[in-house]
């Protein structure tokens, strides 16, 4: 909630925002909540917003398919709908995305394209995003470069997955320190497993791994890392983790080459100044979930993102 002018509107559209937001915002500074009411009134307020939003992405899906039959372009266009990522919508306390959770991991990928993609099937490879400009450059029969580090995918939406097709997925997420309180942290996952390095956040020395046994806790709560009925697994994946790293030209040193720019360059931290609306100068946020400074508790163990699938993982 803020009063502010929104960057990239125009007059008219300032105007609607407000007419919108302005009696939204009256109404916060009269209730003037804390605590636990705050936490419900901005959980409310963010699951309303971000639903709306979804609905209408799903109104102008079904314009674009509607234009496509009408104008008789349906049965030779392909049409693929994805994201960058998912996001949280209060899972293990959090909102955004950027962990390596599954909630934000996982990313939808649909795609409609007559004659080739049977309709209503579905399709458990690991893709990923990275392989999208890849499958688009092999549909229209050119040349894919050889540096690109994805794959086409279009053998897979034939239905005829190659034999070499990828089994795990590699993420790194750098962005750290930031307003959004996410550690630096890298890790593998496959169809079952999943693992997780978190290091260096905002001066502490954090050196954390956690594992995660998707299929016996598929909502990610109990870290068996340290549980010895899965050492042969996690030393498994350990060495699939090193081949990805080797293989997209990524290491521990080089990630502390990052770390070492960030402590030469610290960021200005604005962030630990806002207040519980957004507003600058009213100290930290409350009700916010986290574990970082600035935050209150951690209402979950932490996480993050990687590539992506049909059913599929965020880069």
């Amino acid at each position: 909630l803020t009063s502010s002018p929104q960057r990239g509107l125009d007059s008219i559209q300032q105007a609607l925002w407000e007419a919108e937001y302005a009696p939204r915002l009256e109404e916060f500074n009269e209730l003037n909540l804390t605590g636990a009411d705050l936490t419900v009134y901005k959980y409310q307020r963010y699951m309303e917003d971000y639903l709306a939003c979804i609905a209408a992405v799903d109104k102008s899906v079904g314009s674009v398919l509607d234009f496509l039959e009408e104008n008789g372009l349906d049965k030779n266009t392909i049409v693929v709908y994805t994201s960058d990522q998912g996001f949280y919508l209060g899972e293990h306390g959090w909102f955004d995305k950027r962990w390596m959770f599954e909630e934000s991991l996982k990313t939808p990928l649909l795609i409609q394209w007559p004659g080739v993609v049977e309709a209503g099937s579905v399709n458990h490879d690991l893709v990923s995003n990275l392989d999208f400009a890849e499958t688009f450059i092999d549909v229209a029969g050119a040349e894919i470069p050889a540096e690109m580090q994805g794959a086409s995918f279009l053998p897979i939406l034939r239905g005829e997955t190659p034999d070499d097709w990828r089994t795990a997925h590699y993420y790194h997420y750098y962005e750290a320190p930031s307003e959004h309180y996410v550690p630096r942290h890298y890790g593998i996952t496959n169809n079952r497993y999943k693992l997780i390095h978190f290091y260096y956040d905002i001066g502490e020395g954090i050196d954390d791994w956690e594992m995660f046994d998707l299929k016996r806790d598929p909502y990610e709560l109990v870290d068996v890392y340290e549980n010895p009925q899965y050492s042969a697994v996690k030393d498994s994946l350990h060495t699939e983790l090193d081949k990805l790293m080797t293989k997209y030209q990524d290491s521990d040193s080089l990630a502390m080459t990052f770390v070492q720019e960030t402590i030469d360059n610290p960021p200005r931290m604005y962030w630990l100044n806002m207040g519980p609306a957004g507003f600058p100068g009213g100290g930290q946020g409350q009700g916010t979930p986290g574990g970082f400074p600035g935050q209150g508790p951690a209402q979950g163990p932490p996480a993050g993102v990687p590539e992506g699938a049909p059913g599929q993982r965020a880069p």
